[in-house]
């Protein structure tokens, strides 16, 4: 969620061939088996980096890729229809970052019943036992290691927060935020906590939320921000109030532009987590139920890594370069 929980992306249809039929290496050779790959959007670079991941996994794997995207971020009813198409086209395993978590499930629950693995990316599915198994980031964790730094960089400073969420209901921000508080070890509705807007991860949204956290508590000096779009708007804000250096930024995603950003002071410290790596293992695990008849289970850990160029003692961290060399977009 996220980067690519991004609004206002582009909307995009469905790629060719009735769900985007897309080869990766072994497509178009007779018999090779077909992996679909189900995104939010095809314009997002999160979604983008995840589609590379698959096509690469692919080819290696001698499969054929089929592609397809919802039109914009929570279009249930073009996923639906890729789902179905999918399954008519004889793909072995369905690879999906789900826009409706819930509404999608029953369009998932008659692939699995026509026998097609279906695996998640990202986002879980609700409930997370709709899919065969769920190939994320810990969010929770992201949000944890990006309190813990926080906490730890504000060095025993009476902390003012402000929390710049994604909106009611959606689990990987409720995750974040959880993690959030509890690396920062505070509960929810702890007195730091002077102000907390949703952003639906827009940079529009971030810059107009934190003029209003500002306006209700001049004196904030932390802000937690769902994703790197939120906290640039965060930034916007805050640099127009003359307080862009006097305030703590972190955030979650990873992103070029966001780790861009980390190096250029804007945002202290960024989570960062692994698009293309989600999308090579959900293949490779349909690649291994094609061959073997082996299905994929459980929670796979895609990994998470803290982002910062002014390290604090006690949180593990890797620099900017490090990110820049594993970042997307």
């Amino acid at each position: 969620m996220n980067a690519r929980l991004s609004a206002g992306l582009l909307a995009v249809a469905l790629l060719a061939a009735g769900c985007g039929g897309n080869s990766g290496g072994g497509g178009g050779q007779a018999g090779a088996a077909k992996v679909g790959l189900i995104t939010k959007t095809e314009t997002n670079p999160f979604f983008v980096k995840m589609k590379e991941g698959a096509e690469k996994a692919a080819k290696a794997d001698g499969m054929e890729l089929m592609t397809a995207a919802g039109k914009f971020d929570g279009d249930n009813a073009t996923q639906i229809t890729a789902i179905e198409n999918m399954v008519a086209a004889g793909v072995k395993g369905i690879l999906i970052t789900p826009s409706d978590t819930k509404a999608i499930v029953p369009a998932i629950k008659k692939a699995r019943d026509a026998g097609v693995v279906v695996i998640a990316l990202d986002t879980p599915t609700e409930p997370q036992d709709a899919t065969d198994a769920l190939f994320a980031t810990d969010n929770f964790k992201a949000g944890e290691l990006i309190g813990q730094y926080a906490k730890a960089a504000m060095a025993g400073k009476p902390a003012k927060i402000a929390t710049l969420d994604l909106a009611p209901g959606i689990t990987v921000g409720k995750l974040r935020h959880d993690g959030f508080l509890k690396g920062f070890g505070i509960a929810e509705g702890d007195p730091q906590v002077v102000c907390s807007q949703d952003t639906r991860g827009d940079q529009a949204k971030g810059q107009t939320a934190m003029e209003n956290c500002l306006q209700k508590a001049p004196d904030i000096n932390v802000v937690y921000t769902i994703n790197e779009p939120a906290a640039l708007g965060a930034h916007t804000a805050l640099k127009a109030d003359g307080k862009d250096k006097s305030v703590l930024v972190v955030s979650v995603d990873g992103g070029c532009t966001g780790v861009k950003a980390v190096q250029a002071g804007q945002i202290a410290a960024t989570s960062q987590q692994y698009p293309l790596k989600m999308a090579e293992e959900g293949v490779n695990a349909v690649s291994e139920y094609a061959k073997s008849g082996k299905k994929p289970s459980g929670y796979h850990d895609t990994g998470v890594t803290l982002i910062t160029d002014k390290a604090v003692s006690g949180v593990d961290a890797k620099d900017t370069a490090f990110g820049l060399a594993n970042c997307w977009g």
